[in-house]
């Protein structure tokens, strides 16, 4: 079988730049490994799909019509990635579908978020203390031309990053408090993990019933699990670094191509 990975725009990527090359990397790797031929692009320079399997981790919409029109089966889908993208759509999804999220209203603050694409720079995430701050914060995003905003309230809890592969069993949760790993540092406004107890299977279901209305296939996110043990998904992506368990990812990935 003929595999085209294509790798992320560097605009898609910040801080992770090398660390998204090296998922995909991986995943790649690991399907020569089983035989199929396998070659990589940038979605820069992307023009056609000749191969059976698309592998990527575009993100331009140029790239994603080029993947739409090629025929191929592509992991993740064109649709299904410009869902993740566009953050207000994204959100309006989950509150329709009654997933696990933050309430409407709260007392803790607020998180303004670009909802017209994904964070491509720390301003475009933004922890409001008050309505006031995001009062503020709203006018400054829309002064940068981002009139759609998504608004959320602020949870209070330990913050999980969760990573799985649809279908597969693969899904993993780290504490980026433990490690320290952090895109724009916005993880110090939950604090030092306290570990509260929560059920992994509740929230390994909630996210793959998620991925499934969102057609993703290789996903990752964040949540929040309160210390009762209730939990609110905060953010949902499609194809993360995978950088806490890339080997285990790539494999994954390599035996959803073969599987299906």
């Amino acid at each position: 079988m003929r595999v085209l990975c294509v790798y992320r725009d560097e605009r898609y990527s910040p801080n992770s730049v090398e660390k998204d090359k090296a998922i995909l990397d991986a995943a790649g790797k690991r399907l020569c490994e089983r035989g199929h031929t396998v070659s990589f692009v940038s979605e820069r320079q992307l023009s056609r799909v000749d191969a059976d399997v698309c592998l990527s981790m575009a993100r331009s919409e140029s790239a994603l019509e080029v993947m739409r029109q090629s025929g191929a089966r592509c992991v993740n889908h064109p649709d299904a990635i410009a869902l993740c993208c566009h953050r207000s759509a994204l959100d309006r999804l989950m509150r329709v579908n009654d997933i696990a999220m933050p309430p409407v209203e709260g007392a803790d603050g607020f998180w303004l978020k670009r909802g017209d694409g994904v964070a491509e720079e720390k301003d475009d995430i933004v922890f409001c203390a008050n309505e006031q701050a995001l009062k503020v914060a709203r006018q400054e995003m829309a002064s940068r031309g981002i009139s759609e905003q998504v608004v959320s309230t602020h949870v209070k809890g330990d913050l999980l990053k969760f990573y799985g592969v649809r279908g597969s069993g693969f899904f993993r949760c780290y504490y980026p408090a433990d490690d320290g790993v952090s895109k724009f540092g916005n993880e110090v406004v939950n604090g030092k993990a306290h570990h509260y107890h929560y059920d992994e299977d509740t929230l390994r279901s909630e996210a793959e019933r998620l991925a499934r209305l969102a057609q993703v296939d290789v996903y990752g996110g964040d949540c929040i699990v309160r210390s009762d043990g209730t939990l609110a998904i905060i953010d949902f992506n499609d194809w993360p670094s995978f950088s806490r368990c890339r080997e285990e990812a790539a494999c994954a990935i390599a035996e959803l191509i073969d599987n299906e």
